[in-house]
C-alpha cells in the first residue's frame, strides 16, 4: 500500500512540475493577444473582468477540479483524492458536485498476521464563497455536505517485500454522513487554469464498525486543487 501510495504521489509531483510550462505557453499567447488589440477594446473591458497573474482579464462560467492531499485516517497517515465541477455566478459564487477518495496506511496484527487498512470515499453537493475573484491572488471557502462509506480491509501480504502481493479481504463496511469546511488560497495564473492550496476539516456522522473508533474519519486535510475551465 505505501508504494503504491508514493506512485502516486510521484505522479502528480510530475505533473505539478510540467504545469508551468503550459502556464508559461499560455501567457506567451495571452500577451501577444494584449499586443493585437486596439485601443477601443481595451477601453471597453469591464473593470471588474477576472485578473490573472499573466493578464488582467478573463471570462466566466464554470470549472473542474482534482484535488490531491494528505490527512489522517483513524490517526494513521492517508492519502485523499478527488475532483469536483461547479457552476460560477457572479465570480463570486460556485455551486456544483464532488467527491473524494481515500486510504490510509495498513496496521499490522501479529495475532492474526494481517495489515488492516480503511478505504473509502464520500462526495456531495458543494458550496463555495468566492472573495475578490477578479483578483489574481484571492480566497474561496468550499463546503461539502453529503454522504460516503468506509471498509476496513485486511491483506495477508508483506508490505516490506514489495514483489509479494495478495488479495484484501472486506472484514466490514458502513456509510455515514459527512459535512466537510475548508479554505483555499487560490492564484489565477492564466485565463483557463487556477492553483489553490487547501486546509479543511471534515466531520462525519459516528462510524460504527467493529474494531473503528466512531471518529476515526474526523480530521483535517492539506493539499492542492488543480481548477480548468472558464471562471
Amino acid at each position: 500500500m505505501k508504494i503504491e501510495m508514493k506512485k502516486i504521489a510521484t505522479m502528480f509531483v510530475l505533473l505539478a512540475l510540467a504545469l508551468p510550462t503550459v502556464v508559461a505557453q499560455e501567457a506567451e499567447n495571452e500577451t501577444q493577444e494584449a499586443k493585437n488589440e486596439v485601443p477601443q477594446e481595451k477601453q471597453r473591458r469591464n473593470p471588474g473582468d477576472i485578473q490573472t497573474l499573466f493578464d488582467p482579464h478573463s471570462g466566466s462560467g464554470g470549472y473542474g477540479a482534482f484535488s490531491i492531499g494528505y490527512t489522517k485516517i483513524n490517526n494513521r497517515d492517508a492519502m485523499i483524492m478527488g475532483g469536483r465541477g461547479a457552476w460560477v455566478i457572479g465570480h463570486g459564487f460556485g455551486l456544483g458536485m464532488g467527491g473524494y477518495g481515500f486510504v490510509n496506511d495498513p496496521t499490522y496484527n501479529s495475532v492474526n498476521q494481517l495489515n488492516y487498512s480503511l478505504a473509502g470515499g464520500y462526495g456531495g453537493l458543494i458550496m463555495e464563497p468566492i472573495l475578490f475573484g477578479w483578483f489574481p491572488v484571492h480566497l474561496s471557502f468550499p463546503i461539502l455536505v453529503g454522504a460516503g462509506g468506509v471498509a476496513n480491509t485486511s491483506y495477508s501480504s508483506d508490505w516490506n517485500d514489495p514483489y509479494e502481493y495478495w488479495d484484501g479481504y472486506l472484514e466490514n463496511a458502513t456509510a455515514f454522513f459527512v459535512a466537510e469546511a475548508g479554505a483555499e488560497l487560490e492564484f489565477n495564473l492564466v485565463r483557463f487554469f487556477r492553483l489553490a492550496l487547501y486546509g479543511s476539516y471534515r466531520y462525519t456522522s459516528d462510524i460504527i464498525m467493529e474494531n473503528t473508533p466512531t471518529d476515526a474519519l474526523r480530521g483535517w486535510n492539506v493539499g492542492m486543487t488543480f481548477k480548468f475551465g472558464s471562471f
